[in-house]
């Protein structure tokens, strides 16, 4: 079959090649809606499809963007990604997303993918384990934004959470219901994994700031995999928790099922807080005490920077880190 051009939509509707050119790229400013009309009909009888690689190419732009993210798994990850994803779509740019799975390795295959595809800018929840290529990417002017990790010796804006703030919203709320003994559950504290250690910091400056003393006793930090046996080791001890802070959504799961597997009650036996609304807490019973972040609100400002960057075209002067309040969803769980 023949490949209909724009040059056969502009004769089959009577108008100039310019005319369908505007009309395929949604610039209606001086069409009048007849002539919209006319272009539309002719493109819907002719089924024309426009060239995506030829306009890039033209444009300098694909419109289109990568974001790869840590871990998936995360119900933070995968609501920052639906609101980088709506916004996007709003300025009529697409996205593609990869999981790096936190490897370093895997991480550098996917930016190198997505800049030979030639995306006009990458979104990441960086590993932390590839330097020198972020750096490279600044020195090249190239769109690039980080979310939920820092990485210090890389001047690029960054959307956190105050991590330590909603720490101390969670203990504070604690020993306001008259815990003593309170907890910590993390994955491994790895200095690439800002919201863990951030967490970790915040929970010991919490514990004293309500003059309670911090116990490395009552800090568990563990592979994913691990969490209950460490969970078991934790709650046979004589000076057991009586109350236990959940760094993500991951770790509140692993504690939900030893709670469940072994008949424990909550509040009963242990209060329970997770960083990480998920999006049962609200009907689990008990419903759960949660301290929320704002992933949407975070998706949207990190697709907007990166967008700007793009559409600017200019390096920034000045690069900031975006915090973002937490939110404390009092429910039943302590």
């Amino acid at each position: 079959m023949k490949t209909i051009t724009m040059a056969d939509v502009a004769q089959h509707a009577g108008v100039s090649k310019s005319t369908v050119s505007q009309y395929v790229n949604q610039r209606y400013d001086y069409m009048g809606e007849k002539t919209k009309e006319r272009v539309e009909k002719a493109i819907a009888e002719l089924g024309y499809s426009p060239n995506i690689i030829a306009r890039s190419l033209k444009q300098k732009s694909t419109t289109t963007i990568g974001v790869i993210v840590a871990n998936i798994l995360h119900v933070f990850s995968t609501q920052v990604i639906r609101a980088i994803e709506d916004f996007c779509n709003e300025a009529n740019f697409h996205i593609i997303v990869c999981n790096a799975d936190d490897d370093p390795i895997k991480e550098k295959k996917y930016m190198d993918m997505l800049r030979a595809k030639q995306v006009d800018g990458i979104i990441v929840f960086p590993t932390g384990g590839n330097l020198a290529l972020y750096q490279q990417l600044v020195q090249d002017n190239y769109p690039i934004v980080f979310v939920d990790r820092m990485v210090p010796e890389v001047e690029v804006n960054t959307v956190l959470l105050d991590n330590e703030k909603a720490v101390r919203m969670g203990v504070d709320l604690l020993v306001e219901k008259g815990y003593q003994r309170i907890g910590m559950v993390t994955p491994p504290l790895e200095e690439s994994v800002t919201p863990r250690l951030e967490r970790v910091s915040g929970f010991k400056q919490a514990l004293k700031a309500n003059n309670q003393n911090f116990d490395p006793n009552l800090l568990v930090s563990e592979e994913i995999e691990n969490i209950r046996i460490k969970l078991d080791e934790l709650l046979q001890q004589p000076q057991r928790p009586d109350a236990i802070l959940a760094v993500n959504d991951r770790v509140l799961f692993e504690i939900l099922h030893y709670i469940k597997e072994k008949k424990l009650s909550i509040p009963d036996d242990l209060g329970v807080i997770g960083i990480d609304d998920v999006t049962f807490a609200s009907f689990y019973s008990p419903s759960l005490t949660t301290i929320a972040q704002p992933a949407f609100e975070m998706g949207k400002k990190t697709a907007e920077l990166l967008l700007n960057r793009i559409q600017n075209k200019t390096q920034e002067k000045e690069t900031k880190i975006y915090r973002f309040e937490p939110l404390l969803m009092q429910r039943d769980s302590c």
